[in-house]
């Protein structure tokens, strides 16, 4: 918590009025890694790190939830220093506890809402003024209403402005605006306070500024000149085999044939961001189609490469999967 948040915390508790915290990632501590050899525990079966959750006292993956004790050496070195990092909405929860003593703390994520009862209940006792802070993640951002709100705090809009995806701006413009607008819904003036490594950002200028048309030229700019969508359909195109091998070679030929009919329309293949997803490797091939283009004409040509892939013994056992528009 900045000072300027603490501050403004302190000043909305002493008026009795309620918080709203957003971080948009559950658990505790987003990896663990050892200070000596700089390991960081990854799931076994996705080429992520795994989360620790205090409230189950394991070690988690988000993608296939898989679960693991937390070591107490390093499985690297033996080393026994090894330190948390990051922070999800349970720290959060541990941490207001600490610097606002007596203050009531509830969480709003997908951990402590597993059911609509769970979640009715939580919003429940925030809206009957049980609860002063509210803690949770983007399950908060819409459709909530709560006179008593004046201050919202986004802890961490870096996470999310430095996400790999051609949408990445839209959106966290999109949840950070919902989420600022839980703040001060009837006659009261609401507070929002932003977290960022990075203040001048356009997008955090475009955010504090409520310029949605400035965001929107900006990114219709971009879009177009690198061909992303809405100027272009965008066609992705997973490869998912458990030998690295044999899918690097069906992705190559994939590749190649379709560069053949497609040109410069095509690119890849490359890994997503998490390269292992329930011990399958996976790669992807992205095809952007003009939009004047006969989009049946383009189906037709792609299933014939696909098909060939497919029918090539070597690749048979290989998982294909073709996402139009996947955004």
């Amino acid at each position: 918590f900045t000072p300027e948040l603490v501050q403004a915390i302190n000043e909305t508790l002493e008026k009795k009025e309620q918080i709203i915290l957003f971080q948009n990632r559950r658990g505790y501590s987003n990896y663990i890694i050892c200070n000596e050899c700089t390991h960081i525990p990854k799931c076994t079966r996705c080429d992520v790190s795994l989360t620790y959750h205090k409230i189950s006292g394991k070690m988690e993956c988000h993608y296939c939830g898989r679960k693991e004790n937390v070591p107490g050496a390093c499985p690297s070195c033996s080393s026994t220093s090894m330190h948390m990092k990051g922070f999800g909405t349970e720290k959060i929860e541990d941490e207001l506890a600490l610097v606002f003593e007596g203050a009531r703390v509830g969480r709003l994520d997908t951990d402590a809402a597993r059911s609509a009862r769970g979640y009715e209940k939580i919003l429940g006792a925030f809206a009957n003024g049980q609860l002063d802070i509210l803690i949770g993640t983007q399950i908060l951002s819409k459709g909530l209403d709560f006179e008593n709100v004046s201050l919202v705090g986004v802890l961490d809009a870096d996470s999310m402005l430095n996400f790999p995806d051609f949408r990445a701006f839209e959106r966290s413009f999109q949840l950070i605006s919902q989420v600022s607008g839980r703040a001060g819904r009837r006659s009261k003036q609401g507070k929002v306070i932003i977290q960022t490594m990075d203040p001048d950002h356009p997008v955090i200028r475009y955010i504090c500024n409520n310029d949605y048309d400035g965001l929107y030229a900006d990114q219709m700019e971009e879009r177009q000149v690198f061909g992303y969508p809405p100027f272009r359909r965008m066609i992705r195109i997973s490869f998912r085999h458990k030998i690295p091998s044999i899918l690097d070679g069906a992705c190559d030929l994939a590749a190649r044939d379709l560069k053949e009919i497609f040109s410069s329309r095509v690119y890849g293949p490359q890994y997503p961001a998490v390269r292992k997803v329930q011990n399958y490797f996976v790669k992807q091939i992205i095809l952007k189609v003009e939009r004047e283009a006969s989009y049946e004409r383009a189906r037709e040509l792609l299933k014939g490469v696909l098909d060939r892939i497919s029918a090539n013994e070597v690749y048979r056992s290989i998982r294909i999967s073709v996402d139009v528009d996947p955004y």
